[in-house]
C-alpha cells in the first residue's frame, strides 16, 4: 500500500469504549470495541490509546509511520480533566514542574508540562455514565498539555497532588482539535497534520 492508498480518522472516543478492534481479555464479549463505531479499513489501528473511562480525540490510520511519528513524544496532546475538589495553585504548579508517579513498578518523575485551571466547564458532548452530583463535594476542571503519554499518566498526576481525576478528555493532538464532535463522531481525512 503506498502512502496515498493510506486512510486516516479523528474519532471522539465516548466513555466505556477500549481503544481497540480485537479484545483478548478475559471479558471480551462484555467490551466495546472501536469497530463497532464505523466500518473502518481492516488495516486500521488507534494511534496511541485513550483508557476505556476516558474520552476525547483518538486519531487511527492505516499508516504505520504516520502512527510511530505521533506517539514519538514531540507531538502535545491536551486534555481537560475534571478533578475532584477546588485545584489549587499550588497543584497546578506542581504539575507544571513535574511529578512522581509509579509506572511499570517503578517511580518515574513526569516532564515538564503546561497546565492551568479552566475558568469555565468546558463544552463536551454528554457522557454515557454521570459523574457525581454536586452533593458529593465541588469539582474543578483544568488543562494539562503532555508530549509523552505514560500508562494511566494523567489520572496519576493528578492524584499525585491530592486532586483525583473523575472525567478525563483529549481535546487535541498537535494541530487537530475535537472542535464540536459528537461523542462516537468519526471524521475521514486524507492527511493527519499533526
Amino acid at each position: 500500500m503506498n502512502s496515498t492508498d493510506h486512510k486516516h480518522f479523528l474519532l471522539y472516543k465516548p466513555y466505556g469504549y477500549l481503544s481497540q478492534f480485537v479484545n483478548n481479555g478475559p471479558k471480551k464479549n462484555t467490551k466495546k470495541l472501536l469497530g463497532e463505531l464505523y466500518d473502518f479499513p481492516e488495516e486500521t489501528m488507534a494511534i496511541g490509546r485513550l483508557d476505556e473511562d476516558s474520552e476525547g480525540l483518538l486519531l487511527l490510520t492505516t499508516d504505520g509511520k504516520v502512527s510511530y511519528k505521533i506517539c514519538s513524544g514531540t507531538i502535545e496532546k491536551e486534555y481537560y480533566v475534571q478533578v475532584d475538589g477546588l485545584i489549587t495553585e499550588d497543584a497546578i504548579q506542581k504539575l507544571q514542574q513535574g511529578v512522581e508517579i509509579g509506572y511499570s513498578g517503578k517511580k518515574y518523575l513526569t516532564k515538564p508540562c503546561h497546565a492551568f485551571s479552566l475558568k469555565e466547564t468546558p463544552k463536551l458532548p454528554e457522557r454515557a455514565k454521570k459523574i457525581r452530583d454536586s452533593r458529593h463535594g465541588p469539582t474543578s476542571w483544568i488543562s494539562i498539555t503532555l508530549t509523552e503519554g505514560k500508562f494511566r499518566q494523567v489520572k496519576k498526576m493528578t492524584a499525585a497532588v491530592g486532586f483525583p481525576t473523575l472525567r478525563l478528555a483529549r481535546v487535541r493532538i498537535g494541530n487537530l482539535h475535537v472542535d464540536a464532535m459528537q461523542a462516537g463522531e468519526v471524521i475521514p481525512t486524507d492527511n493527519l497534520l499533526v
